[in-house]
């Protein structure tokens, strides 16, 4: 079973977070749930061979809740597994990563909070990424909050340090796909969709489409390991992000 020999940042996130713990985190299906190091999934449905990285200009931070990175189903993760450059720290109300701080005060990034604009005064948002930043050469950094919606609303409102940054308001017309964890609202998106959007946004419409597939066949992993099937390697799916794999 391959692994990935170097762990991005949310696999880092996730071993700091487990070292922490004052008892094990037990994903669904119990203690007896072994899991690939690289990709969470069961060893008999291990996704690493898959993993497509492409490369980049543009930049993704994620900015996880509490638990979120022991989860299994948390799709940040794929957005490591494509762009190598994404970032991740844990969230807290009283303090903050100095490691951020520094990240969004690069000036090599246009950071920029991804958030529904309605919620937002309307100065600060934008539906584009700016031009004067692409002008001075400056990269995109999408920041995403990587939570449950009242949770991402909660770190929204409660980190001043995001304040003067420009809130990214995407404006997408498909419904979500994700299928992992319920939502009552179709255009509540799952992070790895959200960071899909923004790289299409970005002129990255290989890596975009690269990282839609890449949910769909982790999606389909996921599930057919859950009800005890053999993944379909020859499913629709797969064939999109292997016929992606070679355009990368």
């Amino acid at each position: 079973m391959p692994h990935i020999a170097n762990p991005h940042a949310v696999s880092r996130l996730r071993a700091a977070r487990l070292a922490r713990s004052v008892k094990p985190f037990l994903a669904r299906g119990g203690p007896r749930g072994e899991r690939c190091a690289g990709c969470r999934l069961v060893p008999s449905h291990c996704l690493c061979a898959l993993r497509p990285p492409v490369p980049t200009c543009a930049g993704v931070c994620l900015l996880m809740a509490d638990i979120e990175p022991l989860k299994p189903s948390n799709t940040g993760w794929l957005i490591a597994d494509v762009v190598a450059d994404t970032f991740a720290f844990g969230w807290a109300r009283t303090e903050v990563d100095p490691a951020l701080l520094a990240l969004l005060a690069d000036p090599q990034w246009q950071a920029y909070v991804v958030f529904p604009g309605e919620f937002v005064a309307p100065e600060r948002v934008v539906t584009a990424l700016l031009p004067n930043a692409a002008a001075q050469g400056k990269r995109p950094l999408f920041v995403l909050l990587d939570a449950t919606w009242p949770e991402a609303r909660k770190m929204f409102r409660k980190s001043p340090y995001l304040n003067t940054l420009p809130v990214l308001s995407l404006q997408p017309e498909q419904i979500s796909r994700y299928k992992l964890r319920r939502s009552r609202r179709d255009d509540h998106f799952c992070t790895s969709e959200v960071g899909a959007l923004c790289l299409e946004l970005a002129g990255e419409p290989v890596a975009a489409q690269t990282l839609e597939s890449y949910l769909d066949v982790f999606t389909h992993h996921y599930l057919q390991a859950k009800h005890q099937l053999p993944a379909d390697l020859a499913s629709a799916a797969h064939q999109r992000l292997q016929a992606l794999r070679l355009v990368g």
